[in-house]
């Protein structure tokens, strides 16, 4: 079967599955495979759910009229995406960077979302399965996409693009993440900057911090948008941030003055798209973040700054300067190992515990075998277990906790254990 002949039975209803137990009726369900999966197997299941067509690429699991067989399903589903963009022909901006993408998406979508219909990447559906599957949730009364990527290796970024075709773009910022894949931070930045390339070479226009040499020598030759820092001001960031834009006083819901210039891009490509400023101020302060990125926890008797979503040594420091900034007379850090950092990550982690010295914290625990490595005076534990063991121990009360890591080391399971 063609692209375009399956385009029209996609676009009969606009959905696109790729889970059986989240089935959707009149959906195409696509049979993606995995490490630990074969998709090809719930093919009949996703039928009998209520799917339209299931697309397999496997000849023994075709077991009816209904069954469409191809030579590759990722391929197709990401052939599909790109056929469907060039259908709507509506704009769309591309974010990536190595911290704050997914809150920057966010932000902006939720100004956007002021004066138009949008979609934007739901949680961090941001690579090679994630962009396709942004791109089909969009729909003829879309208005304006907005697509996060995401990258561990060169050429990623350059391989979203072509698919989602974006005519704007933002970079966040170039930092030390997947320095495994990418090599050096040199690495970081010349696979983020894979978007810039593609939007030169397109015409498309690049918004860029003019405060980030990185960011202006890269994009010399390109048609930017700068984002207008010298209109907005960081007033406050104890926990909350409050910044004045256009003689407007914004009191957001987001803690870490890191968080300052993912909302700088919000404002400033709101303003780009005129949307009025007392929208991008409700929008701003209406704004809470979830997912364990940057959320504020109140339990019985004490205070959490939980941002355990991921970490690299970039957000790691910028997380631990900003609560030592904050004003609170019992502080506790929790922090887990940072992932992917290759050969510096012995390194880089002695590098986080040599600033909690410098900084003179005194409470801290320090969570997992790269952390275990480290030289330092602190609580070193192999896993959260030995944790709670540990808190089990102490008369906790009125204390502000920092808990931060890596993904993969799901460090949102302490925060039951703290009273």
């Amino acid at each position: 079967m063609t692209i375009a002949n399956l385009y029209k039975l996609y676009s009969q209803y606009y959905l696109v599955d790729t889970d059986t137990r989240k089935i959707r009726q009149n959906t195409l369900y696509f049979a993606l495979k995995g490490a630990n999966f074969n998709g090809n197997t719930f093919a009949e299941e996703a039928l009998k759910k209520g799917a339209l067509y299931s697309i397999v690429d496997e000849p023994n699991y075709v077991s009816s009229s209904k069954t469409i067989l191809v030579d590759n399903v990722l391929e197709t589903l990401q052939k599909l995406a790109s056929y469907h963009r060039r259908q709507l022909n509506l704009p769309i901006l591309a974010l990536t960077g190595s911290n704050g993408k997914t809150t920057t998406k966010e932000l902006i979508n939720a100004v956007l979302q002021k004066k138009y219909k949008t979609f934007s990447t739901q949680g961090n559906l941001n690579n090679h399965i994630g962009v396709p599957l942004t791109l089909l949730s969009m729909t003829p009364s879309t208005e304006i996409g907005i697509v996060e990527m995401g990258a561990n290796h060169h050429k990623e970024i350059a391989f979203l693009c072509e698919i989602a075709q974006p005519n704007y773009g933002y970079i966040t910022n170039f930092g030390k993440a997947h320095l495994e894949g990418f090599g050096s931070v040199q690495g970081v930045i010349e696979a983020k900057s894979e978007l810039y390339d593609h939007l030169i070479k397109t015409g498309g226009s690049i918004f860029i911090n003019p405060k980030d040499p990185i960011q202006v020598e890269k994009t010399q030759k390109a048609q930017t948008q700068e984002i207008d820092f010298s209109d907005i001001e960081l007033l406050a960031a104890n926990p909350f941030v409050k910044i004045r834009f256009h003689q407007l006083e914004i009191q957001t819901q987001l803690i870490g003055s890191y968080n300052f210039t993912n909302m700088a891009a919000a404002l400033s490509i709101g303003h780009f798209f005129k949307v009025p400023d007392a929208d991008c101020k409700a929008a701003l302060e209406s704004y809470t973040s979830e997912n364990n990125r940057s959320q504020i926890i109140k339990t019985a008797k004490n205070t959490i700054f939980l941002d355990a979503y991921n970490a690299n040594p970039t957000s790691m420091l910028a997380a631990i300067e900003n609560f030592n900034n904050y004003k609170a007379p019992h502080k506790i850090i929790i922090l887990g190992d940072m992932f992917e950092l290759g050969v510096d990550s012995e390194l880089e982690h002695q590098k986080i515990v040599d600033l909690l010295e410098q900084l003179q914290f005194e409470n801290c625990y320090l969570i997992g075998n790269l952390f275990m490595k480290t030289k330092s005076h602190f609580t070193k534990l192999a896993s959260i277990e030995e944790l709670n063991a540990n808190l089990k121990t102490q008369v906790l009360s009125n204390h502000t906790f920092l808990i931060k890591g890596s993904r993969g080391m799901a460090l949102e399971r302490i925060v039951p254990l703290i009273p």
